[in-house]
């Protein structure tokens, strides 16, 4: 059973923990009711309440999106009668930074091109409106949550920035690029520096109290504890061994407490899902103290059906409920259907979490129940929840062939005691008709009109047929003229020109008339009409609008261009999949 890999997912929780986003690359954010355990809302295809815009059509593009992440963000009232503001602020891999209101269910800003390059990390401090977030260019920016304005920003690396992070106060900022510095937010200078990370930091945090960082870095199966001390360069003063690298890391920082529980706590997510809870009542038994693992069991016949097996792919530590203990919050299973609970954590007890496959849509090949002499039960059903049905609902169109529309009706036949007394339930059914063996029949409508008619009557398809365009060409006026060969744009030129505008005016009905039946000769059809429309526009112009010529051309061509964005959708999505099965293979 091939272990899951959680460090394409981007999760994150809420101030309360009510509510829980995700996205796992296809540019959908799912935004999960932890209470309930179901969908609350999904965004796709974001647009600004701001734009107005034509081009802002709400479209199914999620696909081109590229979230790279993602951090909930959280003011605190300062009155008690107005409310806080909670916005879900995400980065690109464009360098956009926008931020969404869940409650409302729309986007609230939009930062363009904040970076030049990818966003790579979002952070803010405890107490205060301002969000900062990092990228590939080496500049951090300052945004103001309520109205998306940039307030500032500077140059705080000139190499790449893999991971950034704001004290809980707002008073400084760590970054990790080519090395780990830490950076004072009033006059951006370098207050210390660290060394010891040879790859890119993924995660890193500030503990509560400012004293340490936790950083993480790709590749790295290790959690290195840094001890803020001023100093001019610094070193690693504790590092906590995993079996996997970290993808999350949160921690608590206690000085003083009640019952002894004084210390410090750390949380970290592998990347394999499985949750490491450390305690230490300082850095030097922090150093020394062993992981508490915290993972997910599941059965392996169901696993074997699934591309990896169900996980831990978020947590938080919520509190210390005393000494070695901590009370933390997961989201386990799988990311279609994850399960949310609050765990009690003590330092040195594992935990196995057990995995619920209730609503997850399992091929029909895969028995749940086996009968006493092994044979498989196809008979059993496991039915779809919100969040694996997203598009079932929707209809699905039907194209019928020309040839059927003889077939005006169609009888159906049932039993006496299967015939429905609800009258409205089957209005599209005529009266019955009572036959001699005791059924009822039923005349049902079936005509529809025929896909390839209803797009000539829109112009989209020409009307022409196939044997008089042939003939067309075939004439001795263009038989010098071949349409399937790249002709010189010059030959072209001189080619038109050397017609009688009315020849010229005829070949053009005829191109049009091959566009609309051939879509794939666009890139030898359009040169030329291009040349007649220009080389003959007068005599084209005289002869409109009664051939209705530049209508058809006109209708073919805004047709070509609607198409043109969902099909370039159509095919991301395809490339996912294909990207996915030969992921899925390999790793059999």
């Amino acid at each position: 059973m091939a272990p899951s890999n959680i460090r394409d997912l981007l999760t994150a929780f809420n101030q309360s923990q009510d509510l829980f986003a995700i996205t796992s690359g296809d540019g959908r954010i799912k935004i999960w009711d932890t209470v309930k355990g179901q969908v609350q809302t999904e965004f796709t295809d974001i647009v600004s309440e701001e734009d107005t815009s034509i081009f802002a059509k709400r479209e199914r593009g999620h696909l081109s999106v590229d979230y790279t992440c993602m951090k909930w963000f959280t003011s605190e009232r300062k009155k008690k009668r107005k409310l806080g503001c909670s916005l879900l602020v995400l980065g690109t891999g464009g360098g956009d930074v926008l931020a969404l209101d869940v409650a409302a269910g729309q986007s609230k800003w939009r930062v363009t091109d904040c970076h030049a390059g990818r966003v790579s990390a979002i952070s803010f401090a405890r107490s205060g409106s301002s969000i900062y977030t990092a990228g590939a260019d080496g500049m951090i920016c300052e945004i103001d949550s309520l109205t998306g304005n940039l307030l500032g920003k500077f140059k705080a690396s000139t190499k790449a920035i893999s991971s950034m992070t704001v004290s809980a106060d707002g008073k400084i900022l760590a970054i990790a690029a080519a090395q780990m510095k830490i950076l004072n937010l009033s006059d951006h200078k370098k207050i210390q520096k660290f060394s010891g990370h040879p790859g890119a930091v993924r995660c890193m945090i500030f503990t509560e109290n400012g004293k340490y960082i936790l950083s993480s870095a790709v590749g790295e199966r290790y959690i290195a504890v840094w001890n803020i001390d001023g100093g001019k360069k610094q070193s690693a003063s504790a590092v906590l061994a995993m079996e996997h690298p970290a993808v999350f890391l949160d921690s608590r920082c206690i000085d003083s407490g009640e019952v002894g529980d004084a210390g410090l706590y750390v949380l970290a997510i592998s990347e394999v899902g499985v949750c490491y809870f450390w305690f230490g009542k300082n850095v030097e038994e922090l150093r020394n103290a062993k992981p508490t693992k915290i993972s997910v069991s599941s059965e392996d016949s169901l696993s074997e059906t699934h591309r990896g097996s169900p996980a831990i792919f978020a947590a938080i530590l919520q509190g210390i409920a005393k000494s070695a203990s901590g009370q933390i919050f997961v989201a386990s299973g799988l990311p279609v259907k994850p399960s949310f609970q609050k765990l009690l954590v003590h330092s040195g007890t594992d935990i196995k979490l057990s995995s619920s496959r209730d609503g997850v849509l399992l091929p029909m090949s895969q028995s749940l129940v086996k009968s006493k002499r092994g044979q498989d039960v196809q008979n059993r059903v496991v039915a779809l929840d919100r969040a694996n049905a997203e598009d079932a609902l929707l209809p699905i169109p039907k194209i019928f062939d020309s040839h059927e529309k003889k077939k005006k009706h169609e009888k159906l036949r049932f039993d006496k005691d299967e015939v429905m007394a609800d009258s409205e339930d089957s209005r599209s059914l005529s009266s019955p008709v009572k036959t001699k063996d005791g059924t009822v029949e039923f005349e049902l409508d079936t005509g529809a009109i025929c896909m390839e008619d209803r797009l000539r009557s829109l112009g989209i398809l020409s009307k022409v047929d196939d044997q008089t365009i042939k003939s067309t060409l075939n004439s001795a006026a263009f038989k010098s003229i071949d349409i399937q060969t790249n002709m010189p744009q010059k030959k072209m030129r001189a080619a038109v020109l050397s017609m009688v505008p009315s020849d010229a005016y005829k070949l053009l009905g005829v191109l049009v008339a091959i566009w609309q039946t051939r879509s794939s000769s666009g890139n030898y059809v359009l040169p030329w009409i291009y040349s007649i429309l220009v080389n003959h526009s007068h005599y084209v112009m005289s002869e409109e609008p009664e051939t209705q010529v530049l209508s058809s051309l006109f209708k073919v061509t805004k047709s070509r261009k609607a198409a043109i964005q969902p099909l370039l959708q159509l095919s991301g999505r395809l490339q996912l999949v294909v990207a996915q099965v030969e992921c899925l293979t390999c790793s059999h």
